[in-house]
């Protein structure tokens, strides 16, 4: 099974994730952010990975510590599940959309850590979540995680259904990387390594 569980204490931060790559889109998320964990629920479930996440975090300075870090726990537990990432897709894509947004999510699981996000959103705030804390966890995922990720709207106008689509995308692109390819012997790489 490839899972990991991954715990972070800092002055700022309690946070405590256990993520399976094999799941069936289980989710049990509290970060004291409403939104956000609706996003990681929806991350879960269209990735069909199981997630526990429990946050405890500084909330009442503001919400960016809980995002950010919560998205470097998740990269490091991503990264642990994935493994050595032998006979493995390596790449996913994919276009989602939702009512008047319109996602793309391009991932790669090279080990060389990079974000492309490209995304204006019309609202500061959707519930208890700073829209400008969506690209911190995106860009948080990505390097713990040592992936490239590209999040690229393409449309909408409405702030909620624009990252949600990002976190689902997000999700499908994953889950279609990590997905394994019987024609890969060892990593999909000329290198003969990911790392």
């Amino acid at each position: 099974m490839r899972a990991a569980a991954v715990d972070r204490k800092t002055k700022e931060t309690d946070i405590s994730v256990t993520f399976n790559l094999d799941g069936t889109g289980q989710a049990e998320i509290s970060t004291g952010i409403g939104f956000f964990d609706h996003m990681l629920e929806a991350f879960a479930r269209h990735g069909f990975f199981d997630l526990i996440c429990k946050v405890e975090g500084d909330l009442q300075v503001d919400g960016h510590h809980t995002v950010e870090d919560t998205g470097i726990v998740i990269g490091q537990a991503i990264q642990q599940a994935v493994g050595e990432k032998k006979g493995i897709c390596r790449y996913g894509s994919f276009i989602l959309p939702m009512d008047d947004a319109l996602v793309l999510c391009a991932v790669d699981l090279c080990g060389r850590p990079y974000l492309n996000f490209q995304c204006t959103f019309p609202g500061e705030r959707v519930g208890g979540l700073d829209t400008e804390l969506v690209r911190e966890f995106f860009y948080a995922v990505s390097y713990s995680a040592g992936m490239n990720l590209h999040l690229k709207m393409l449309d909408g106008h409405n702030s909620h259904h624009i990252i949600e689509a990002m976190f689902k995308a997000f999700a499908k692109a994953l889950d279609q990387a990590v997905s394994a390819e019987s024609r890969v012997s060892g990593v999909l790489s000329t290198k003969g390594s990911l790392g």
